[in-house]
């Protein structure tokens, strides 16, 4: 499957370096680069590349104004990877849902790890796509991305993706989604594994959490850390000192 590139940065160097990297792979695509903010905005909507490697901290608007300006004018927004020489500057990629972070100067072991995230989230979204299919001028669903949920009196179709998180309560399983609160006889452990290979990752031992629905990440205490979602309540779940470090390498860091 072919993937249309595109980067953004300012610094020369840190362009050409990142090009002839991604020109080496056999299935990567590259399309006219962009060297500001508002460069980026204006190519995109020209190109629609798949996928868009940027600086955040660029002339004019910042890499993250910029994304924001393009997922709020399309529905089918590209996937981001952002770059910067500071890792201080890791939460901002959590505002536009940035499938990965990567610090400069780049390093190739550390590439390979992004672009497999970027192949399995473009595999992700073209599965979704074909999920439904025209048949008769009538958009027939199909069940390979659906997750069938048992709440004790039927079964519950349910989108992964809907998922916030799930966490164990009075012997129930609470599934957590934008609007609903499901309740299911299965375990925690049993939703990790129907969920395996997705977005999904175990802060704590009683909570399983869709990384794509992270908000911001801030210290705690003793080493822990909390997660704010983005759902209207602004959840607040906690990350144990143990799964603070895979976490973070789950972002690049």
């Amino acid at each position: 499957m072919k993937i249309n590139v595109m980067v953004a940065e300012d610094e020369y160097l840190a362009r050409e370096e990142l090009l002839y990297l991604l020109g080496k792979e056999q299935d990567i695509t590259l399309l006219p680069s962009a060297e500001t903010g508002e460069q980026l905005v204006e190519l995109y909507y020209e190109h629609r590349p798949d996928v868009i490697f940027l600086d955040i901290e660029m002339p004019g608007i910042t890499g993250v104004e910029a994304a924001k300006q393009i997922m709020s004018s399309t529905k089918d927004t590209p996937l981001f990877v952002f770059t910067t020489a500071y890792d201080a500057y890791a939460v901002d990629a959590f505002e536009v849902e940035a499938v990965d972070y990567l610090l400069k100067p780049f390093d190739q072991v550390r590439l390979q790890q992004t672009l497999e995230r970027v192949r399995q989230r473009k595999l992700d979204k073209h599965q979704e796509v074909n999920a439904n299919v025209t048949e008769g001028g009538q958009a027939k669903a199909t069940a390979g991305n659906k997750l069938l949920v048992d709440d004790g009196e039927k079964m519950i179709v349910l989108s992964p993706e809907a998922i916030y998180y799930a966490v164990p309560s009075q012997r129930m399983l609470e599934i957590h989604t934008e609007h609903d609160v499901i309740e299911s006889k299965m375990t925690l452990q049993e939703l990790e594994k129907k969920l395996g290979g997705r977005s999904f990752f175990r802060t704590h031992r009683s909570y399983l959490v869709n990384l794509n629905h992270i908000l911001e990440i801030t210290p705690w205490f003793n080493g822990a850390y909390n997660i704010t979602l983005k759902d209207k309540e602004k959840t607040t779940i906690p990350v144990s000192r143990s799964a603070r470090k895979a976490l973070f390498e789950k972002f690049g860091q």
